[in-house]
């Protein structure tokens, strides 16, 4: 057999042509190594074997028999029908494919088959006796000759792959054990000192026992040396980022007077406030550029400290952008930037998509120019079309939202300018050190004075009647409401359990005559939803039944209820954030949750919703429950794709991988033979999962951070 190069086109395996290259390549599967790392999905333990007398119908078996006749051929409704009788020691059953005729070829009169699949029963015409026989039928079985060669769907643990339509899980077998037996030593990429230390075997064998695992042991050991191998090489290059951040100079700070600012707020900060600013401080005067993230709860003052941050960088001669993710978010920004910083003399730009060409041509133009030193927008400040003149700070708001590729974009339109990163989510550790690795981390713990936690309940749909007398009556008294419901409108509702906005809406409306009462959800153009919000920020609004486009961006302390009917279709990191829309000004304000769930599950993460506002410690939850694909509800950008990872079920790898990314006291490793003797593919694995970070396509290459 001829050996194989990892970098070998798919194509070089045999069996595989143009067109079955074409279906690999639907998968994503361009060369061998690629072929090698299309890890299962999932397994089926076919290693016990049945006879065909103890078969029991309905059931998934595998059966070694021989063929007793050549197969036959039937053609019935146009399709095509071939039939094998199988036999062993002890009994006779059929085998059965449809529309699959190249099967008659396959089978030959007493050679010997392992056939795997489901047993039915099928009952024959009636005897003489008046009996009606049956016989036992497979139907469309995995098979696989026994001839001395290699059982790939039956007999063993057998894998399953992700998959297209037109390619079989028998045809993917096949390749990827041809490639397993052709490719040439895996190169092992870890030291075995590294090795020893972390109980990892070798390369070559957990890819050869992750595809077709020897036994339960040796599969174990084999994803855990490929998830770790995974992990470590994600590690490095998010270190690699970091620091390729630190070895740039940093633009020369040297004013920093804060009274100015400061005395504009009308509060002092808080003890967290004030620690994270001096972080700030600290790296804004260390002559290298700032990476830092500021992580804290709803209403606990980060962008009081990004306004603090901003009006040093523009103090100091340059621009500072912030850039958030929905243009709902960008405006309040735009509000509470323009009342602190506007008195100071200083001008602020506003840029999103949704502005008219004039307006955006006039941003654009204020913005080259350098008139506006605060700019604030979307993601349309990272569009070609910007230039700035002399961008000196980046913030980016719900970092989470956005990708680590999309904060290299903004980054890249200034000369190494500080970027500080805010969100509001509360990330389980594990989490943050993939979506944050590349940051240093402040952590804003404390709430400003005379702020009263929101209590939270947690009830049945038999309270609603009592809820919204409860609505009502804090109505009368001046307050105002949110409602939060989980689809749009009634044809969203397939099993009539949910409450939609648009109905809701209009039975408030009934209920709380005398009280206005409007809806708001994504699909209303953009301006009808800002005026919606103006009024709700204004009192003009009393109730406002809305989907989660409320879940950031609004911020009305009069609003002391917020009610959240089926609470169980959230993740808790939702629903917390749901809960910090209220509870913002001095009144005391409640979250009530409302859910007929029967779900053990999701009674105890609603039953946590009313014991703790730590947000931290219910999103550990919140991944414990959901796994990290779903945490966000999008999927991040500028993040790998992981092959075999599991950031949930594999958070010990992670902790143990992460502490040996970070033992490596060189900023590359591969620059130190002794730590990395695989240097050149290690190297070429990490540049790869780097140049992702940066949103680097097609091999491109010198973009400066």
């Amino acid at each position: 057999m001829t050996t194989l190069n990892p970098n070998d086109p798919v194509t070089a395996l045999r069996s595989v042509g143009e067109a079955r290259a074409a279906l690999f390549h639907r998968l994503g599967l361009y060369t061998v190594r690629d072929v090698l790392e299309h890890y299962p999905r999932d397994y089926m333990d076919r290693s016990r074997l049945s006879q065909i007398a103890d078969l029991v119908p309905g059931a998934v078996s595998a059966v070694l028999g021989v063929a007793a006749s050549d197969p036959k051929v039937f053609f019935t409704n146009r399709r095509s029908v071939v039939k094998v009788k199988i036999q062993d020691g002890s009994g006779c059953m059929e085998a059965v494919w449809f529309n699959q005729p190249y099967i008659k070829n396959v089978f030959q009169k007493n050679q010997t088959y392992l056939l795997t699949g489901q047993v039915k029963e099928k009952f024959q015409p009636f005897d003489s006796d008046g009996s009606s026989p049956s016989l036992l039928e497979m139907q469309a079985p995995d098979y696989d000759i026994v001839n001395g060669q290699e059982l790939l769907s039956g007999g063993r643990i057998v894998p399953l792959y992700a998959s297209t339509g037109q390619l079989s899980q028998k045809m993917l077998r096949k390749v990827i054990f041809t490639a397993l037996q052709a490719a040439d030593a895996f190169p092992d990429l870890l030291p075995p000192s590294l090795r020893e230390r972390f109980a990892l075997c070798p390369k070559d064998q957990a890819v050869r026992n992750i595809h077709f695992p020897e036994s339960a042991e040796k599969f174990l050991l084999a994803r855990r040396r490929l998830v770790f191998e995974e992990l470590l090489f994600m590690a490095l290059a998010l270190k690699r980022a970091k620091s390729a951040v630190k070895q740039h100079s940093a633009l020369c700070f040297s004013r920093f007077d804060l009274d100015p600012v400061l005395s504009a707020f009308p509060f002092a900060l808080t003890c967290g406030q004030r620690e994270a600013l001096d972080d700030i401080l600290t790296d804004l005067r260390g002559g290298q550029v700032m990476n830092r993230l500021i992580q804290g709860d709803v209403g606990s003052g980060k962008t009081a400290v990004a306004m603090t941050a901003a009006y040093i960088a523009i103090a100091n001669g340059t621009q500072a952008a912030v850039m958030a993710p929905t243009e709902v978010l960008a405006r309040q920004h735009l509000a509470s930037f323009q009342t602190i910083l506007q008195p100071l003399g200083i001008e602020t730009a506003f840029l999103t998509g949704s502005l008219s060409a004039a307006e955006k041509r006039q941003a654009h133009d204020r913005i080259r120019s350098g008139e506006a030193r605060m700019i604030i927008g979307t993601h349309a400040l990272i569009q070609k079309k910007v230039e700035y003149a002399g961008l000196g700070l980046i913030i980016t708001d719900e970092q989470h939202r956005f990708g680590v590729d999309q904060r290299f974009s903004l980054a890249r339109k200034g000369h190494a300018p500080h970027v500080l990163v805010m969100t509001a989510t509360p990330i389980p550790r594990t989490l943050a050190l993939v979506l944050y690795g590349d940051l240093d981390v402040s952590v804003i713990r404390d709430l400003p004075p005379g702020r009263q936690p929101v209590q939270t309940y947690f009830v049945s749909s038999a309270y609603r009647a009592r809820i919204h007398t409860f609505i009502r009556k804090a109505l009368e008294e001046g307050r105002q409401a949110f409602v939060v419901c989980p689809v749009i409108e009634a044809s969203e509702n397939n099993d009539g359990a949910l409450r939609d906005v648009k109905q809701y809406a209009a039975e408030l409306s009934r209920v709380l005559a005398g009280f206005q009462v409007r809806c708001l959800h994504g699909k209303q153009a953009f301006l009808e939803k800002q005026d919606i919000m103006q009024a709700f920020a204004d009192n003009r609004i009393h109730v406002l039944v809305s989907t989660t486009v409320i879940e950031v961006g609004i911020h009305v302390p009069n609003a002391t209820i917020m009610l959240i009917e089926n609470a169980d279709r959230f993740g808790l990191a939702q629903l917390h954030q749901l809960r910090g829309r209220v509870g913002r000004g001095a009144e005391a304000s409640c979250c009530i949750l409302v859910s007929d769930t029967k779900s053990g599950v999701s009674r105890e993460k609603l039953q946590a919703m009313t014991q703790t506002s730590d947000g931290f410690a219910l999103s550990e939850l919140d991944l414990k429950a959901r796994g990290p694909g779903d945490f966000f509800g999008v999927r991040q950008h500028g993040l790998p794709d992981f092959k075999i990872a599991n950031l949930y079920q594999d958070m010990e790898i992670l902790r143990e991988a992460w502490d040996a990314a970070q033992a490596w006291d060189v900023p590359r490793a591969w620059d130190a033979p002794q730590a990395f003797p695989e240097s050149a593919d290690a190297s070429a694995e990490i540049d790869r999962i780097f140049r992702g970070f940066r949103g680097e396509k097609n091999g491109e290459k010198n973009i400066v951070l």
